[in-house]
């Protein structure tokens, strides 16, 4: 078995599929109590933030995000070297990506689990998008 030196630094966010994002947040609001960080309509989908706690990474609800499982997204110091480590080890990256907070790329599990790597490069994106409301 491989060694025990991965690359990443903190599971951040999880993007999950979302066939109405509208629907999603206001299902998490009132039957799990969450807080509505925020929920944009940009370039053709919704995508919305919703803190269960104030620990733990947030749930993102994504209108774009095709597949039935969520996304766990990973910070990393360096994508590019993290790919690279992941590469040597067996790992297929697909296809390179941004989120507003950096640079991103999705690794897709032989058994369908999905697991992304991000390079925070905009740290002050989580203050800029905080609080807009395109929908409810």
């Amino acid at each position: 078995m491989a060694g025990t030196d991965p690359p990443f630094e903190a599971l951040d966010f999880v993007y999950t599929p979302s066939r109405d994002v509208a629907a999603d947040v206001r299902d998490a609001v009132a039957r799990l109590g969450a807080e509505v960080v925020f929920a944009i309509e940009a370039f053709g989908t919704r995508v919305a933030m919703v803190r269960l706690s104030p620990v733990g990474p947030p749930i993102l609800f994504a209108g774009h995000l095709d597949g039935e499982r969520p996304v766990l997204v990973y910070r990393v110091v360096d994508l590019d070297a993290a790919i690279e480590r992941l590469e040597e080890r067996g790992a297929e990256p697909g296809t390179r990506f941004g989120i507003p907070h950096g640079p991103a790329c999705e690794v897709t599990l032989p058994g369908g689990h999905r697991i992304a790597l991000y390079e925070l490069t905009r740290p002050g994106a989580n203050e800029h998008l905080a609080g807009r409301r395109d929908f409810d």
